[in-house]
């Protein structure tokens, strides 16, 4: 019998719209919008801040708080030189990949509506061979279609102009999510699922539970060092992205193996306490949720890094969704994953109690 999925149609319906609406780093609010309509019925109220972090509180009045986390902006690009013939040179916003530029087509925001230009790249033809140069932030250029300077500007183009990519959601194979930002609303999407089985199943959480939707964490984890601060939580579990490390090219000596349809990733590293970690591992093994393990060395590069450290220490620990070729324009997981992760935060909040310490100093 073929086993029920936890996704229906209207979280598909959710999480296209959700992902084709851009949300650059800096620029997050239309996309939190639209994922907090979402999860509206499924929380007792919102807090947001002053940069567009958005937060679904469940239990508003406990005092026990735990937090569920994704972060909601998007690798992009910013207008940085425009030149007198009317080309455009960039910058990041986040890490954006250079590699990949080149023969894209860009959406550039004003204050006018979306100008559409591509990056441009000279043709094959004209390359010679052994010097042929790789693309860089140097030789990159956006083409708006514009003679001159003065034409870029009239269309409102300028310097600071944020730059999105247009690529938008599509399934591969009957299970393959494939879009941009995947990293990393794909952790927005999957704790707003968990607030959903949560209130459909009518499960009654002994602590105050926050679904955090962070932004800026592309530029080093901003959002969620904010938002720790006005939360103050005592436990965090930290939902991300890592790499699915079996495509070419990729070396698992130092970069370890995971993979996609394999299952969630359950991180090691020093700002990961091991107490929480352990009660996912047991959550995972007691409900038959595979999983994968992950070591990081010194920090995970994640929010977990940012909850951890804040308040005089909180017990924090991550689920990352495993995910090919990041920062690109066809980031691709498996939907099977997606939905083991939603069930394994889901399980795993069902297991944690009020007043719990996670300390290495209690029998």
């Amino acid at each position: 019998m073929a086993k029920k999925s936890i996704l229906n149609k209207k979280s598909i319906t959710f999480l296209e719209k959700y992902l084709n609406n851009p949300a650059p780093t800096g620029y997050e609010w239309e996309g939190q919008k639209i994922w907090m309509d979402y999860l509206k019925p499924y929380v007792d109220e919102f807090i947001t801040d002053t940069y567009g972090t958005a937060v679904g509180v469940i239990n508003p009045k406990a005092k026990y708080k735990v937090v569920i986390e994704g972060h909601a902006d998007e690798i992009s690009w910013y207008v940085n030189y425009i030149t007198d013939n009317g080309l455009i040179y960039v910058i990041r916003n986040g890490g954006s990949d250079h590699q990949i530029a080149t023969s894209k087509r860009v959406n550039i925001h004003t204050k006018k509506g979306i100008v559409k230009g591509v990056f441009g790249w000279p043709a094959i033809h004209t390359r010679k061979g052994a010097k042929e140069q790789a693309p860089t932030l140097e030789n990159i250029c956006i083409d708006v279609g514009c003679t001159n300077k003065e034409e870029v500007l009239k269309l409102g183009v300028h310097v600071g102009c944020v730059i999105t990519y247009p690529d938008e959601f599509f399934i591969l194979n009957k299970d393959k999510f494939v879009c941009r930002a995947l990293d990393n609303r794909m952790g927005g999407f999957m704790i707003a699922e968990v607030a959903r089985l949560l209130k459909e199943n009518k499960k009654k959480l002994p602590f105050g539970l926050y679904i955090t939707n962070s932004v800026q964490e592309e530029i080093g984890l901003r959002g969620a060092e904010m938002i720790t601060q006005t939360i103050q939580p005592n436990v965090a579990i930290v939902t991300d992205v890592c790499h699915d490390t079996t495509t070419p090219m990729i070396e698992k000596k130092t970069q370890g193996e995971t993979k996609i349809g394999d299952g969630p990733v359950i991180s090691y590293a020093p700002a990961v306490q091991n107490r929480l970690r352990e009660l996912l591992i047991d959550t995972a093994e007691d409900k038959k949720i595979p999983f994968q393990r992950m070591a990081s060395s010194r920090m995970t590069g994640t929010d977990t890094d940012a909850f951890a450290y804040s308040n005089g220490g909180v017990a924090s620990a991550l689920i990352s969704l495993p995910l090919r070729y990041m920062h690109t324009t066809v980031e691709m997981v498996h939907r099977d994953d997606v939905e083991n992760v939603i069930k394994l935060i889901y399980e795993s909040l069902l297991n944690i109690k009020s007043g719990d310490t996670f300390s290495y100093f209690d029998k």
